[in-house]
C-alpha cells in the first residue's frame, strides 16, 4: 500500500520564502527525491501535499506537473509516484551521462572560479568524513553538494541542467546501491579524481577522470541493481522448488 508524503515544518518554513510558490514546493519536493526521501511506495497526492504545506491545491498541482515533465515523477491513477527503472532505463541514462559529462566536466576545469573552488573543498571534505565514518547517507549528500559545484561552473545552462535531471533520475535508486563498500569506494575515489583536476583546471585530466568515474560508478551501479532486481524476482515468483510448487508432472519427471 502507498504511503502519504508529510512535509516537515523546516519545508514549510521555507516555502515563506519569496519566489513563486510552485517554485518553491517543485524545489523542496525535488530535493526530497534527490536525497532518496520519497521512496517508491509513497504516493503524492496534490490535495493532501497542499494540506500538508499549508497552501492551496494548484501551486502543488504545477510543481507535480513538472517533475513528472522533466521524469522525476510518473502519473498514476490517483496521484505520482517515483518511477520505478528498469535495468534497460538505466542504461540509457548512464549513456547520455557518458556522452555529456566529460566535456562538461572539461568546461567546469577551464571555467572554475575560487568560489566553486571552496565549495568543491567543502564538499570533498565531506565525503572523506562519511567515508571514514562509513555514513551512506552523508556520502549521498556530499556527492550531491560536491556535483552541483562544478555543474554551477558549466556556463552552458541548458548542458549543466540536461546533466543534473539524468543523474537525479537514478539517484533515487542509489542510496540502496552505496549500501555496498565497493561502490562507496568507487565514488569516494572518483570524487578524489575529479577534485585534483579541477584544482589544477585541468580539462583534459578532467573530462578523462570524468569518463573513467562513470564507467566504473556504471559497472558498479549495473551489479548491485541487478541483484536487487534478482532478489525482487524472486520473492514475487514462487519458489519451483517448494514442495507446494512443484507440478505432477514434475513429480512424476523424478
Amino acid at each position: 500500500m502507498a504511503r502519504r508524503l508529510n512535509a516537515p515544518s523546516e519545508i514549510v518554513a521555507r516555502l515563506s520564502k519569496p519566489d513563486s510558490l510552485s517554485e518553491r514546493i517543485y524545489a523542496d519536493l525535488r530535493q526530497r527525491l534527490q536525497r532518496c526521501e520519497i521512496g517508491p511506495d509513497v504516493r503524492l497526492v496534490d490535495t493532501e501535499i497542499a494540506s500538508a504545506y499549508g497552501t492551496s491545491r494548484m501551486p502543488v498541482r504545477e510543481a507535480l506537473l513538472r517533475l513528472a515533465n522533466e521524469g522525476y515523477l510518473a502519473g498514476t491513477t490517483r496521484g505520482f509516484m517515483v518511477p520505478r527503472l528498469a535495468l534497460s532505463d538505466i542504461r540509457d541514462i548512464f549513456e547520455v551521462r557518458r556522452l555529456l559529462e566529460p566535456q562538461a566536466a572539461a568546461n567546469a576545469a577551464r571555467d572554475l572560479d575560487e568560489p566553486t573552488e571552496a565549495e568543491l573543498t567543502a564538499a570533498i571534505r565531506e565525503a572523506r568524513e562519511a567515508s571514514r565514518l562509513d555514513d551512506v547517507e552523508r556520502l549521498i549528500v556530499a556527492n550531491i553538494r560536491f556535483r552541483a559545484a562544478w555543474l554551477g561552473a558549466v556556463r552552458n545552462e541548458r548542458l549543466a541542467n540536461t546533466i543534473a535531471r539524468f543523474v537525479d533520475h537514478v539517484q533515487t535508486v542509489r542510496l540502496g546501491t552505496l549500501r555496498g563498500s565497493g561502490t562507496r569506494k568507487v565514488v569516494a575515489d572518483g570524487l578524489e579524481g575529479l577534485y585534483d583536476a579541477f584544482l589544477r583546471r585541468d580539462p583534459t585530466a578532467a573530462a578523462k577522470r570524468m569518463a573513467t568515474f562513470m564507467a566504473a560508478a556504471e559497472e558498479a551501479f549495473f551489479s548491485v541493481r541487478k541483484a536487487e532486481l534478482d532478489r525482487e524476482d524472486a520473492a514475487e515468483t514462487p519458489d519451483s522448488k517448494s514442495p507446494a510448487s512443484k507440478s505432477p508432472a514434475a513429480e512424476d519427471a523424478r
